[in-house]
């Protein structure tokens, strides 16, 4: 087939271009920048021009829902596959999602299902994220890397001290909703596997949250006030709060390598590494680290994460926190380890930093699966099957 794959400036664009090609489709790319995902004239027409220069076309691709160019696609009656990688992702809200030339594929199984519930009859299916076998190739381990990457316990992610907006609007919400968010916050961290947030917050809450930081309703969106406000701002801060507490726990018990954009007072005992780039130093972390560990996004309802899939597929041993998703497809503590607490977390730590045999065979089980079953190559091509491509 010919594809025409639209970029979101996603480290994910390339991976998955790639993949249709090694497919055998070609692939025409597509690089304009847009301004707005909703109303870029420009773009529009830049997209369009594109589509009637390239004559034959029998799909158009992107990572995340880009609305402009449903739009697009909808006029040249075009099917549009979108992955969604990222949650919350405001333009699953829009208007344009149940257009019949969409085919919307979303990493989580919860999410999937609450925009499946509000549509039907739409072309809207759950797709997993999965490993990038390509990975491997940056993966060769030196005595230089071992020495440089080798260590107890690592961890690679945001703190979340800037990106949670929640920190600039909250001295503007009401004291008593801000205390009842805090005790939500407090509780939420210590629950794995089921998110209670956003029902938990009443309309007044809501109301207040949105007020707070001047959000109204985006022309051509359904009403999603209530998802934003759980899953962008209470979430976010969720997430800071969660890592903080676990990272400063792991790190006055064990060795652990920090890499992030945060500041070393946020968690003083660590070793802060600074920004890991993902496609050189990434996969020397994951197999140098005795173990990987994930402590997934609060806004992330039920899914496994790319980072999990990686870090497995290179041969990492992984302790994430409990996932509904992680028992669809390994079995614990087989191929994965997951912790429901943070003594629960640091116990599990010290037993297979101090049994090798077991942590290096539950590394290598859950190599095999993650190779076997979820690469870009068996996404992409169920991805087809479900478009019926």
């Amino acid at each position: 087939m010919r594809i025409v794959f639209c970029y979101w400036e996603s480290i994910i664009d390339e991976k998955l271009s790639l993949t249709f090609e090694n497919l055998g489709h070609e692939v025409l790319r597509f690089h304009e920048p847009f301004s707005d995902f909703d109303l870029d004239s420009s773009y529009v027409n830049k997209l369009a021009n594109f589509l009637y220069d390239c004559e034959t076309v029998n799909a158009v691709v992107s990572i995340n829902y880009i609305p402009i160019v449903s739009k697009v696609c909808k006029i040249f009656r075009l099917p549009y596959l979108s992955w969604i990688v990222d949650c919350p992702c405001i333009p699953l809200y829009s208007e344009t999602l149940p257009n019949p030339h969409n085919y919307v594929f979303i990493f989580d199984k919860l999410y999937a299902a609450r925009f499946k519930s509000m549509y039907p009859d739409s072309n809207i299916f759950y797709l997993p994220s999965c490993h990038d076998v390509k990975l491997a190739e940056n993966a060769i381990i030196s005595d230089d890397d071992l020495e440089k990457y080798s260590c107890d316990v690592s961890f690679v992610g945001s703190l979340y001290s800037k990106e949670s907006v929640y920190n600039s609007i909250e001295d503007k919400i009401p004291p008593y909703i801000r205390g009842y968010i805090e005790g939500l916050i407090n509780a939420q961290c210590n629950v794995y596997g089921y998110n209670f947030i956003s029902d938990s917050i009443s309309d007044d809450m809501v109301r207040e949250i949105m007020s707070a930081f001047g959000m109204t309703k985006k022309p051509g969106y359904i009403s999603c006030d209530r998802d934003i406000a759980a899953d962008y701002y209470i979430g976010y801060k969720c997430t800071e709060r969660d890592r903080k507490n676990v990272l400063r726990a792991v790190s006055e018990r064990f060795s652990l390598d920090l890499y992030t954009t945060g500041s070393p007072q946020d968690i003083p005992n660590a070793r802060f590494r600074g920004i890991a780039d993902s496609g050189t130093m990434l996969p020397k972390i994951f197999k140098c680290s005795k173990i990987n560990l994930d402590i997934i996004h609060k806004s992330i309802q039920s899914a496994i994460t790319v980072r999990t899939y990686d870090a497995m597929g290179l041969g990492g041993f992984v302790i994430s926190n409990w996932q509904i998703e992680i028992p669809d497809y390994f079995t614990i503590d087989r191929d994965i380890v997951v912790y429901e607490s943070i003594p629960d977390l640091l116990n599990k730590i010290d037993y297979y930093l101090t049994h090798d045999d077991e942590r290096m065979q539950i590394a290598k089980n859950g190599q095999e699966k993650v190779l076997a079953n979820h690469t870009y190559n068996i996404r992409v091509q169920e991805m087809l099957r479900l478009a019926g491509l």
